[in-house]
């Protein structure tokens, strides 16, 4: 089992994928560059001023990295099966942390893995669980190829009628908004379930009391950015989350466990 688990890990954090990932994010690294110049000059030509423009890089590239953590977070919790290659790159060009987590979770139990364990791992899972993660994400891209030039101009058609609409309270959230709201509801709640039927078979309470206390600091996290409107929170919601729940779980752990 130790000799195939190596194996295995030595073939998903092999030097051709931080190769091939490398090369890719280099690509989109450039690619930033050269919106970023492009970006700045079209600032000058407006007219805006070069001190205006460096404030906003900078107070932009410092809002950035503080979300990145969570990001980081998602890397290492999906290294440790995965390999760091090909978490590196889902998490880095397209994709979002609760997409790539949830979906690498459910491939894995639907060829019949109990989870993301690397000690169940081959590198036939792998490629299947990497196929379903690169591929699930492809809608977002073709949408973006085929629709958003229509899209775009709907949204510029409907500028004027919400700029003369004078009262804000009359504007009703549209389809997508309920639609993306019940499907995240029915996400937590059928892994909410998950954990309950786990905690009712195996007598295995630990993921639910995980998620409760994950839900509880987002709560929190939540009270002080609406309501006491301290908004710069909100860069730390999903990675102060992710890191209580992380170790409330091995808290966890140590006590029922031990």
């Amino acid at each position: 089992m130790s000799n195939s688990v190596e194996s295995f890990r030595s073939s998903v954090n092999s030097g051709l994928l931080f190769l091939l990932v490398g090369v890719a994010l280099l690509f989109i690294t450039i690619m930033c560059l050269i919106f970023l110049v492009k970006s700045y000059r079209a600032g000058i030509k407006i007219g805006m001023e070069k001190k205006v423009l460096r404030k906003v890089i900078i107070s932009s590239a410092t809002f950035t990295v503080l979300p990145s953590i969570s990001i980081l977070l998602g890397v290492i919790a999906l290294s440790g099966t995965l390999g760091i290659p090909y978490s590196w790159l889902r998490l880095s060009v397209i994709g979002a942390l609760q997409y790539e987590l949830n979906v690498a979770a459910m491939a894995a139990e639907s060829i019949g893995l109990s989870g993301l364990k690397v000690t169940e791992m081959s590198m036939g899972s792998f490629t299947t669980i990497a196929l379903v993660m690169a591929a699930g994400i492809l809608g977002s891209l073709l949408c973006c190829l085929f629709f958003l030039g229509r899209y775009l101009k709907k949204i510029r058609g409907n500028q004027a009628a919400d700029t003369a609409a004078t009262d804000a309270k009359d504007k009703k959230p549209g389809f997508g908004a309920y639609a993306t709201t019940a499907m995240f509801i029915g996400l937590c709640s059928a892994y909410i379930g998950a954990y309950l039927g786990d905690a009712i078979r195996n007598q295995n309470v630990i993921p639910l009391l995980t998620a409760g206390v994950a839900a509880l600091t987002m709560a929190v996290f939540e009270y002080f950015t609406q309501k006491k409107n301290i908004k710069a929170l909100d860069n730390f919601s999903v990675a102060g989350s992710m890191l209580i729940a992380m170790a409330a779980a091995v808290c966890f752990g140590q006590v029922i466990g031990g």
